[in-house]
């Protein structure tokens, strides 16, 4: 098999949303994001993360240097980005279960909880490469690690979040659509 070129992608723009657990998630990629998915904005430079991981238990035999099998023992499904938008959904994505109130006019004020809940939530990824479009929808997942906010003169203030994918009812962890012409099986 030839090396091709073409074949070689990067994400030159793109958007993570952010919706209800259980909203409907487009099926293709021409029908748009519907309301309750909240695109949550600028992200740093860095783009975003995606890493798969899954981890196996050696069976290994007396008769056998080498493990006889393996077994899968988990999948872990993760996406790490750095908001730099700082509105309602991306401050109250990165404190779970803070509430923002008026207090009077212009004044918001953010309560944090002592003990936050569990927060789950429906994740969708969007990116693209000229024509080539990308999506990527977690239905179930939650924010399970944030970096430190930094406030300096010299950069954005970004939350730094990591969304942990959980399995759902249906036997996928995730759904990734493509219209890269690359993916075409061979017949």
């Amino acid at each position: 098999m030839a090396n091709n070129a073409d074949n070689v992608r990067a994400a030159l723009n793109g958007s993570i949303f952010m919706a209800p657990k259980g909203t409907t998630a487009p099926v293709d990629l021409d029908t748009g994001w519907a309301a309750a998915w909240v695109d949550l904005g600028f992200m740093s430079d860095d783009g975003v993360s995606m890493e798969y991981s899954t981890d196996v238990e050696d069976i290994n035999a007396w008769q056998s240097l080498s493990p006889v099998r393996r077994i899968l023992t988990s999948v872990d499904m993760t996406l790490g980005f750095t908001a730099i938008e700082l509105k309602a959904r991306t401050i109250t994505a990165y404190f779970p279960g803070a509430t923002i109130t008026n207090v009077s006019g212009a004044i918001q004020r953010l309560d944090i909880p002592a003990a936050p809940g569990p927060a789950e939530f429906a994740f969708g990824l969007e990116w693209v490469d000229g024509t080539i479009k990308n999506r990527l929808v977690i239905p179930r997942g939650e924010i399970t690690d944030r970096g430190a906010i930094s406030l300096g003169r010299s950069a954005a203030i970004g939350l730094e979040m990591t969304v942990s994918a959980y399995a759902s009812s249906a036997p996928e962890i995730a759904t990734w659509l493509s219209n890269d012409p690359a993916w075409a099986l061979a017949v």
